[in-house]
């Protein structure tokens, strides 16, 4: 485990009819000048807008608007919010929407109290020291900006999608309702689920070791939104599974499962690439990356990718009778498994024998980094089993290291519950 301090300042209400009891007080304890930013409308549609409005003006607040924020949000929204901030003296910045809305608010914060261009700090020219306080009304669950200090910003001119991140952009205040949730399209909570999980999987995916209460925590996390996902979707105004998945967005990138682990994040890095391009969804994007990166990094970790199928993937079968092996009436001792069970244990010997190493040195993105260790000469994608303490060369290309990956690769790619989210998203 690496050494760690933990800090978050937001505080989260969460829950149907908490804006209504909470927000005008969260608003006036830091300011009654407020820039309301909101992305395409969709708050005025489902009468959010109508609502926030109608308790920021009972509560004597003048409010300023930013409104139209993109999918992907652009620097020029990000510039003109900061514009709005210093002509108008703003004391506080309220977000109204889901990711990309929190994500410009944060970054309009941040700019209106810098005297430079806010930009710098994305292409980390500078840190941020200082912003605007920060409230937020989550409408999409998804990126769990809600309770990170994260920020992600497309700069059009030079095609660039770059992130920066401090606990000053942390939010004051969020709300996460779950009703408000009740009319966001499928597809947008389809890739908010895909976002969710991949922000599990990034920090899943590492080799810092001694982290059994990271891993728990992780695939916990994993296994809720794999078994709530299908409700969702089947049910889009229930509330509980609604609550579950929001909270899920929430968990999986605010800092509580990452503690301590050094995470991977080469995923996020190839998206934001196309993404900065094409335009396109976020959680589409990590849809149609994510099992690709899988399926060339597998043999960094074999038995991380087991851990998770046997752990997360695995469902387990009621106990019925089999008259042929136990005899009339009888029933087996255990629970039957899929089939995988049986392939999974193989690997779990080899991650025992084989234990991950720590990377080649590289800071960041550990998996990718270990992934760059080919054969020399040959260009192809070779395992690394060699390279593992208490592995002979000899055992690479031996039966042990066929077997473990007929069990890892199935394990990950045909229990993979994410590949029934990236279908819809790919759609």
């Amino acid at each position: 485990m690496e050494r760690f301090r933990f800090e978050n300042p937001t505080v989260l209400y969460y829950g149907a009819g908490q804006i209504e009891a909470h927000l005008a007080e969260e608003v006036t304890r830091w300011g009654r000048n407020v820039l309301l930013v909101y992305g395409g409308g969709s708050i005025k549609k489902n009468g959010l807008y109508d609502k926030v409005t109608g308790l920021l003006r009972e509560a004597g607040c003048t409010v300023h608007e930013l409104p139209g924020v993109e999918p992907n949000p652009r620097l020029s929204t990000v510039y003109r919010g900061i514009d709005i901030c210093r002509t108008h003296g703003i004391e506080l910045v309220l977000a109204v929407g889901g990711g990309s809305v929190l994500d410009a608010a944060k970054a309009v914060a941040a700019g209106a109290k810098y005297d430079g261009d806010v930009w710098n700090f994305y292409i980390r020219k500078d840190k941020v020291r200082d912003a605007l306080p920060l409230g937020t009304i989550l409408t999409l669950a998804a990126t769990g900006s809600e309770m990170n200090g994260n920020s992600v910003i497309t700069n059009l001119d030079t095609s660039d999608k770059l992130s920066t991140g401090s606990v000053h952009l942390c939010p004051r205040f969020s709300f996460c309702d779950p009703t408000v949730t009740f009319s966001v399209p499928r597809d947008q909570t389809m890739y908010g689920i895909v976002d969710m999980l991949s922000h599990v999987f990034e920090e899943y995916f590492s080799h810092t070791a001694n982290t059994p209460l990271q891993d728990r925590l992780c695939e916990s996390v994993m296994k809720t939104i794999v078994e709530t996902a299908p409700r969702v979707l089947a049910e889009p105004e229930n509330y509980e599974a609604r609550e579950t998945i929001m909270y899920c967005g929430t968990m999986a990138l605010n800092g509580m499962i990452s503690m301590g682990l050094e995470g991977d994040w080469a995923t996020h890095a190839i998206e934001h690439e196309i993404s900065a391009i094409y335009d396109i969804p976020h959680g589409g994007g990590l849809a149609i990356v994510f099992p690709r990166w899988m399926d060339y990094v597998v043999d960094a970790g074999p038995g991380k990718f087991a851990q998770m199928a046997v752990r997360v993937f695995v469902r387990r079968q009621p106990r019925r009778q089999n008259r042929t092996r136990a005899g009339p009436g009888r029933h087996r001792t255990g629970p039957r498994l899929f089939p995988l069970h049986r392939r999974a244990r193989i690997a779990g010997r080899l991650r025992h024998r084989a234990r991950p190493h720590s990377g080649n040195g590289r800071k960041s993105g550990p998996f990718r980094a270990d992934r760059q260790l080919q054969t020399p000469g040959t260009g192809r994608r070779g395992t690394h089993f060699a390279r593992l303490p208490g592995v002979s060369p000899e055992r690479e290309t031996g039966p042990l290291r066929r077997k473990g990956k007929r069990a890892a690769v199935p394990a990950a790619r045909r229990f993979f519950g994410l590949q029934t989210i990236c279908a819809f998203a790919r759609r």
